[in-house]
């Protein structure tokens, strides 16, 4: 075990495939933030954002805001800029919502019905 909840900011960890499998394995979440990381310059563009290479690897990545208003986006703002760079699609898109659920501190209820909803909104997808 790496004795850890989650790691913020964990777009490093795609450099490494054993680390990728353990987090994979243990479901340990990273919390990432792809405007921030733009605008910080840990990528040059979004379209090579390592986020889908993650969620490929079955790790429990999430897609997040960092400081909206410095970095430029709130969460949904993320969610369509990474759709847009990476072409994901309503399938993946579901996955990290239910990704970004699964690793919240919600009540086991809430994230029930979160789930639900992201269940619900990915069956109304056309």
């Amino acid at each position: 075990m790496l004795g850890v909840e989650r790691i913020d900011h964990g777009v490093q960890a795609a450099r490494d495939a054993a680390l990728i499998e353990r987090l994979a394995a243990e479901r340990i979440p990273l919390t990432v933030c792809p405007l921030s990381n733009l605008r910080l310059r840990v990528i040059d563009d979004l379209a090579a954002h390592p986020l889908l290479r993650l969620l490929d690897a079955g790790v429990l990545v999430t897609v997040n805001s960092d400081d909206p208003a410095y970095f430029g986006g709130y969460v949904g703002d993320n969610y369509a800029a990474v759709r847009d760079a990476l072409g994901l699609t309503d399938a993946q898109l579901a996955q990290l919502a239910r990704n970004g659920i699964e690793a919240s501190w919600a009540s086991e209820p809430r994230k029930h019905e979160l789930l639900a909803a992201v269940d619900r909104w990915e069956s109304d997808a056309p």
